[in-house]
């Protein structure tokens, strides 16, 4: 198993402190929030992408995924959207990274249109994609909660630089079983988010095994060597406990979850 951790359960950490916590939690791997307000975003020089790749080579810990915030179904411009793609595609190149995580962002509008403006405009990201070596993963997220609702876009696409990032927990509050999540998303998946929560209309975040959510059955169908982000939502949940003191746990849950099965 490659276990590795979101910067979003230690927002504003710097660099440095973030590969050392990895390591000594044994986890292979770091999905890097990149946000204005963390140390890691495509507002990055030249010189300061190299010492991130010095400070992860350091350690021995991999960046898995730049996580951005382009909505590829927002309404709007495709411009916009198509520049923020880029600039988070050539961060992860630089980085090192195989994947960038996106979000839909359809808001309200009718599911056809909010899925052609994602597809057009992930179509057009997966070339630059495919020259550096990086897959773009959609989400299941917001406007597009379930399995389903991301690999009808992918599947859209129809783009091997273009995947999906399966988030447990959404899907199970959208009300989809994890063995057809799996089952739709298995084909586009680049990696699995997993975390646990209070309930099912109570997101906050608790240590994984200790909440509502059916983790050991979104675990079950998935390849042991693959790679499980646990996105503990601290920056959204200021007093939920602090994820350093949990990791190593965490990685030891999913082990266990995949040992049984």
């Amino acid at each position: 198993m490659k276990f590795a951790f979101s910067t979003l359960g230690v927002p504003g950490t710097a660099v440095g402190d973030v590969v050392r916590l990895a390591g000594e939690a044994g986890c292979r791997g770091v999905e890097l929030r990149a946000h204005p307000e963390e140390p890691v975003h495509p507002g990055l020089v030249a010189h300061e992408r190299r010492q991130v790749v010095r400070e992860f080579a350091a350690a021995g810990v991999e960046v898995l995924s730049v996580a951005g915030y382009a909505r590829v179904a927002a309404e709007g411009d495709d411009d916009t959207v198509y520049e923020e793609l880029y600039r988070l595609i050539h961060l992860a190149a630089d980085l090192g990274a195989p994947f960038v995580r996106v979000f839909p962002g359809g808001g309200e509008q009718p599911r056809e249109r909010a899925d052609a403006a994602a597809a057009r405009r992930l179509g057009a990201a997966a070339e630059v994609a495919a020259e550096t070596g990086v897959r773009v993963l959609l989400e299941n997220h917001d406007s597009h909660p379930a399995g389903a609702d991301v690999a009808r876009v992918v599947a859209a696409v129809g783009h091997p630089h273009v995947g999906a990032v399966w988030d447990v927990m959404h899907s199970w509050r959208a009300g989809e079983e994890p063995v057809r999540t799996h089952g739709l998303l298995a084909p586009y998946l680049g990696y699995v988010q997993v975390k646990d929560c209070a309930g099912r209309d109570d997101t906050t975040p608790v240590p994984l095994g200790a909440g509502a959510l059916p983790l050991g059955a979104c675990v079950a169908p998935l390849d042991p060597d693959g790679w499980f982000c646990w996105e503990y939502e601290k920056r959204w949940y200021p007093d939920a406990p602090e994820l350093p003191a949990l990791l190593a746990a965490g990685r030891a849950h999913v082990e266990g979850l995949l040992a049984a099965g």
